[in-house]
């Protein structure tokens, strides 16, 4: 599979966005849509890109009973979306019911399942702070890991976790989606475990998503293509 360049639209409205899209022309870059957009404009939205030629990755982070995920997911299956994900934290059984529901929705659609992945660890999320908030008294490589191999014996795809991790996740035959993605001199905003699209290259990432290093830059195209060519090429 090959790697590519995912922009987070974390935009108020579908109105900003597509004003956002027409700067790009007919390129169809590769889009996640979080819950801030998706709560908003719901699925009418997702069909609308679809029907664009937009792939996207629809980052709802499921986290809930296993049952209540099927459910969710069937719903999300039959949606067409390329990618989606849920915590790792919810356990094996959750993610194994996610699954089901993704390939139950698309086949009823007829449709291909999306590619799903488990989210690690949030990468605004230091070690200090899964210490001491989260009372996980483990380092941030080793919780990574276990979650990783969780994920996998679900039968998911892959995991998201910060660049840094991406090498462990390669060795273990798993995508990795790397948030916490800025150009070189961009602000670092929240993100705290990060790395330019060339340094995520070069550990290994499968995806990278970057966000206002392009959604908020002057010529956001001239980024999105910058980061390509680090990443990508």
């Amino acid at each position: 599979m090959g790697k590519d360049v995912i922009i987070a639209c974390d935009f108020a409205s579908a109105e900003e966005l597509f004003g956002f899209l027409e700067k790009f022309g007919e390129k169809r870059p590769y889009l996640k849509i979080g819950m801030e957009l998706y709560f908003k404009e719901g699925q009418s939205l997702v069909k609308k890109l679809k029907e664009k030629g937009f792939k996207i990755f629809l980052d709802l982070k499921m986290h809930d009973i296993p049952n209540t995920v099927r459910k969710a997911s069937k719903i999300i299956g039959a949606l067409g979306v390329d990618m989606t994900n849920v915590h790792a934290s919810g356990g094996k059984r959750m993610m194994e019911e996610a699954l089901l529901g993704l390939k139950e929705g698309a086949s009823e659609a007829g449709l291909e399942p999306p590619i799903l992945i488990a989210v690690t660890q949030l990468t605004s999320t230091d070690e200090r702070m899964m210490n001491n908030e989260l009372l996980i008294e483990k380092k941030m490589e080793d919780v990574v890991k276990h979650y990783a191999e969780l994920a996998k014996e679900a039968g998911l795809a892959g995991v998201v976790c910060s660049p840094l991790e991406a090498p462990m996740v390669d060795n273990m035959y798993l995508l990795s989606v790397t948030p916490g993605i800025r150009l070189l001199g961009d602000s670092v905003d929240d993100q705290k475990r990060i790395s330019t699209p060339e340094g995520a290259r070069k550990m290994g990432s499968t995806y990278i998503v970057v966000g206002r290093s392009i959604t908020a830059a002057d010529d956001p195209v001239y980024a999105y293509d910058k980061c390509i060519l680090e990443f990508c090429l």
